[in-house]
């Protein structure tokens, strides 16, 4: 099944420094809205790790799919839900590999999605 959130790399994301440390205001890089209601912003790309600052529209909903990588989806504002459960502030979901599932929210979210190699 197609992965529905791969963005369109508007603006560079972050990637591993070659030491030390480096930083960058999420501010910095441009929204895109690959699936209707669901816009992200590319943080981080490096070593096999991605990390998206996403924001889920009130009353958006997904249909069926699956990411290649483990995901983690750390819910910063509002809620959203899937097939499991609905999911509030503070909130840490993570999903397996290949894991089919959905996205919905009835009020709006913002989250930080991770993904990893399994």
């Amino acid at each position: 099944m197609q992965d529905q959130f791969q963005p369109t790399m508007a603006a560079a994301a972050l990637q591993v420094p070659g030491n030390g440390s480096q930083s960058v205001n999420a501010d910095a890089f441009v929204w895109s809205e690959p699936t209707p209601g669901f816009r992200i912003k590319p943080l981080f790309d490096g070593g096999g790790y991605r990390t998206y600052l996403m924001s889920i529209e009130p009353g958006a909903d997904c249909a069926p799919h699956a990411h290649d990588d483990v995901e983690h989806i750390f819910v910063l504002e509002g809620s959203f839900s899937d097939e499991d459960a609905d999911y509030r502030k503070g909130d840490l979901v993570v999903r397996a590999a290949g894991a089919l599932h959905t996205a919905s929210s009835k009020t709006g979210a913002t989250v930080l999605v991770t993904y990893f190699p399994a």
